[in-house]
Formats: structure tokens, C-alpha cells, sequence
């Protein structure tokens, strides 16, 4: 084993740089500086090199973490980033915005110990963006040319990683989205304080010159249907995600400045971006207003956080249960409340207040955490006359996401849905109800995190070539 590792009892755990609060809520840059080589050296050499490595196994792509962490110790990077990129499509954007804290970092042996994490996802996230400014991230450019097509409907975290993964292997690929920008999520839905969007840009930005193609502004449904994807590729891949929002179903719910948090997002990623303010833009505009957010998960993290940077008045976060049981970051957490955000735990909306030019206020319950549920965990019951009442002009609904009615949407009614309205695929192969047509990400497993969606566009990549394999055309030489 490298002298250089098991630091981890004379170095300190320490993480990049992080701005000042008062300084990084006057913009949506992000807010952690980048690792020098030295520090990223030293963090990485404070790895234990476990023999059963549960960070590892605890990474939904299995990364090889121990293995980058100590090549990263020895100053071999660019082995170190061709190993994290081995495993993934996008290192460093699972190094920004991964929950590291309940994965990799959080099943750390060395944490478990009383020693403190390793930095694992501020290395990985170091080690591509020097890959980046280094060169060493290759264009993307398969050996040899397939006659076969593939249809991807979606350009969020697993479409891109299939389409990636597809193309690698030479299927001329074609990505379709709603939206005039690819990347989904990455790009609409979480902010440029966790993820600024030129990192996004620049892999799509890969895909498109290693022969991807992308239609954009295209909306299965509306410009056509699944059947005419069908009929144009040899085998579809649905990861469409899942954008249908909860909703707060409380007297008042449906008042003017009640709103979904995907719509808010947009708008103010969009702002961020510098496109022109849409006809709603005001109304989806924190500025000196009073800011509920319902609900406990890195998206109401997202939201509290961007109004914070809109110029709030005040912004609470209500979550019905309490601060060790949110789904969430604990980080991210940690970051809103250095911005100001005031957390109401254990609180959840009973009505909502207004007249007619909007909501003006909400009156929340106290709760207490009883048995647990179905899921294991303890169901929150109210606290009988603890209500309480805050102001707010802006409540934002941030409870979760649950798929869009595909088969109505898409004239596909042979395409089978589990009764939560996700689409079924098959465990193994990822494909539907439909011979050739596959399903992954979100729309298969529910609202999730990114890092699995990646994963899921690997895997059905991995099956679409499969299928497509018995139904081979003739190769084409590559030029």
C-alpha cells in the first residue's frame, strides 16, 4: 500500500472553501471553491483503503472510490479521473449534487470511527473539472458505425447517459425534448448554486459533436406520437422523469401565489440563464415577499434557497416531521439556514389565507412523530390546538413529484403503467409493455435521486444493445 495513505488520524477532515453566506446569496454562482491539487492530494490520502469498501458499495454506480482516492494521493489524476469516468457519465455532476453525506461519505468506515469523512465527492468533482480544463476528456467517438437507430424521449440525467453510453457503442441516437435547452433537471431544475449550468452545456455540448442529435423543443404527444417514434428507430428509450407535482391539499391550496416548485425553479434557472422573462415571471418572483415552502427534500432545499437569492422577505421551510427523518441533505440544510432560511420541523399546513389577489398567509399544525407507517417510519400526527399562523404571499408546493399520464398523453394505451402511474419495465431487460420501446429513470422507479437516474441510463443502454444485438444491420466502417 502507497506511504501516502491512512492520514486520516493526523489530517484533518476538510472540505473546499466555502463563500461566506452574505456573499453568496447576491448571486447563484456555486458556492464551494475548487480543491488546489495539494489539498485534494492530502484529503484523499486520509482514505483507510478499506478492504470491504462501503462506500463503494453504497454508490448506486459502484464507483471504484478507493482506488481514485489513492492514485488522486499519488498525483496519478489522470488514471484517477479515467477511473471515476469509468463508472460514470457524469463525475462531476454527481460530485456538485450527490447527497454524499447519505451515500458514499456517509457510509465512510473512517466516519463511522469519530475521524471525520473523506472529501469523496469534492475530489471527484475536482477531478473532472481538471480533466476538463486539462483535456483529458475525450470526444466522444465509437469505433464503429451502427445502421440501427435508437430514440431517446428525454434529456435529463438518464437520457443523456444512455444516449452517451449508445452512441459510445455506434447507434446513431436522437434525443427528444420539451424544453429549447437539453439536460432536464440538471439545467431547469436544480439551481446554478449547486450546479452552474455551463457544466451542464458543456457535456450535452460533447454528445451533440460526437454525433448525438438532439431535437429540442419537441414534445411526444403534441409533434407526435410514440407510434411515430417507433415506426422512425429501432428501439425507444422513455426517461421522460417525473414533473407532475404533489399537491398541498389544504383549504386555499388553490389560490393566486400558491405554486409548484418545478415552474418556480424554471423561472428563476431560466433568469439565470438570461433568457427573457416569460408573462409569469412576477408572480413567480420571491422579491420582497413573505416565502412558505411545504416539504422536506433537496427540492425544497432548492426552492428556500433561491428565493433567499431573489430578495425574500422571509423565507420558512414547514416539514411535517423533524430534522433527523427529512429526506433531504443534511448539508444543504446546513446552507440554507447559514442564508436565513428558518425551518418550522414537525409543522405542516392546515389552510391557507387570501382574498382574491392572492394567499397572505398560512396557519400550520404542530405535529409529533406516532408509530411508525407503512414504510417503517414514524407517521406524524397533529398536535391537537398548537396551530400557529405565518405570512406569506408565495407558498410553494414542494412534496414530490409523480409521473404525467403517458399513455393518454402519447395515444399509447397498450403501454402499461403500475398504479402509481410510473411505466413498468421489465427488472432486467428495462423494457415496457411495447417490443423495442424501454423505460428508465424516474418514470420507471418513482422520484429519485440523480446519481440513479445516471445509473438507469447505463443499465438500459446495456439492454437496448442487447435487443438490438439479435436484430443486428451490417456495421459501417467508420471514416
Amino acid at each position: 500500500m502507497a506511504e501516502r495513505m491512512l492520514k486520516f488520524a493526523v489530517v484533518a477532515h476538510a472540505g473546499p472553501a466555502k463563500r461566506a453566506a452574505d456573499t453568496r446569496t447576491g448571486d447563484f454562482h456555486e458556492i464551494y471553491a475548487e480543491f488546489v491539487d495539494q489539498k485534494a492530494a492530502e484529503q484523499s490520502a486520509r482514505c483507510s483503503q478499506c478492504g470491504i469498501p462501503f462506500c463503494q458499495s453504497h454508490c448506486p454506480l459502484h464507483n471504484n472510490i478507493p482506488d481514485w482516492l489513492r492514485m488522486t494521493a499519488e498525483g496519478r489524476l489522470r488514471e484517477a479521473y479515467d477511473l471515476s469516468a469509468a463508472t460514470s457519465t457524469m463525475p462531476e455532476v454527481c460530485g456538485r449534487i450527490c447527497p454524499q453525506d447519505r451515500l458514499c461519505e456517509g457510509s465512510c468506515v473512517i466516519e463511522q470511527a469519530g475521524f471525520g469523512t473523506v472529501t469523496i465527492g469534492s475530489v471527484e468533482k475536482y477531478l473532472t473539472d481538471k480533466a476538463w480544463a486539462e483535456g483529458w476528456v475525450q470526444p466522444l467517438k465509437p469505433a464503429r458505425e451502427r445502421a440501427q437507430s435508437v430514440g431517446v424521449v428525454g434529456a435529463g440525467p438518464a437520457g443523456l447517459s444512455a444516449a452517451e453510453a449508445l452512441r459510445a457503442k455506434g447507434y446513431l441516437v436522437t434525443v427528444y425534448d420539451r424544453h429549447d435547452r437539453a439536460g432536464g433537471l440538471l439545467m431547469y431544475g436544480i439551481p446554478g448554486f449547486k450546479l452552474e449550468k455551463a457544466v451542464v452545456e458543456r457535456r450535452t455540448n460533447r454528445l451533440a459533436e460526437g454525433g448525438v442529435n438532439f431535437r429540442l423543443g419537441t414534445e411526444i404527444g403534441r409533434d407526435m406520437t410514440l407510434a411515430d417514434l417507433r415506426a422512425r428507430h429501432d428501439a425507444v428509450l422513455i426517461a421522460t422523469g417525473v414533473y407532475k407535482a404533489r399537491e398541498v391539499s389544504v383549504p386555499g391550496g388553490g389560490s393566486a401565489g400558491v405554486t409548484p416548485a418545478l415552474p418556480y425553479l424554471i423561472a428563476a434557472n431560466r433568469a439565470d440563464l438570461g433568457d427573457a422573462p416569460s408573462r409569469d415571471a412576477g408572480a413567480l418572483d420571491a422579491r420582497d415577499k413573505d416565502v412558505v415552502v411545504v416539504g422536506g427534500g433537496d427540492t425544497a432545499m432548492d426552492c428556500v434557497r433561491t428565493a433567499v437569492r431573489q430578495g425574500a422577505r422571509s423565507v420558512t421551510c414547514l416539514y411535517r416531521r423533524d430534522r433527523e427523518n427529512m429526506p433531504g441533505s443534511f448539508r444543504e440544510v446546513k446552507n440554507a439556514e447559514e442564508e436565513g432560511v428558518r425551518f418550522e420541523w414537525l409543522a405542516a399546513p392546515r389552510s391557507l389565507h387570501g382574498d382574491a389577489g392572492g394567499v397572505s398567509g398560512v396557519r400550520a399544525a404542530r405535529m409529533r412523530l406516532g408509530p411508525p407507517d407503512a414504510t417503517g417510519r414514524r407517521a406524524p400526527e397533529e398536535v391537537p390546538g398548537a396551530d400557529f399562523d405565518l405570512p406569506a404571499q408565495m407558498v410553494i408546493k414542494a412534496l414530490g413529484f409523480d409521473p404525467e399520464d403517458l399513455p393518454a398523453q402519447w395515444a399509447a394505451p397498450d403501454l402499461k403503467v403500475s398504479r402509481w402511474g410510473t411505466v413498468k419495465a421489465h427488472v432486467t431487460t428495462m423494457m415496457t409493455s411495447l417490443d423495442g420501446v424501454f423505460a428508465a429513470g424516474d418514470i420507471v422507479r418513482g422520484a429519485s435521486l440523480v446519481v440513479w437516474a445516471i445509473r438507469d441510463g447505463m443499465d438500459a443502454a446495456h439492454a437496448i444493445d442487447s435487443y438490438l444485438a439479435v436484430k443486428a444491420k451490417p456495421l459501417i466502417a467508420a471514416e
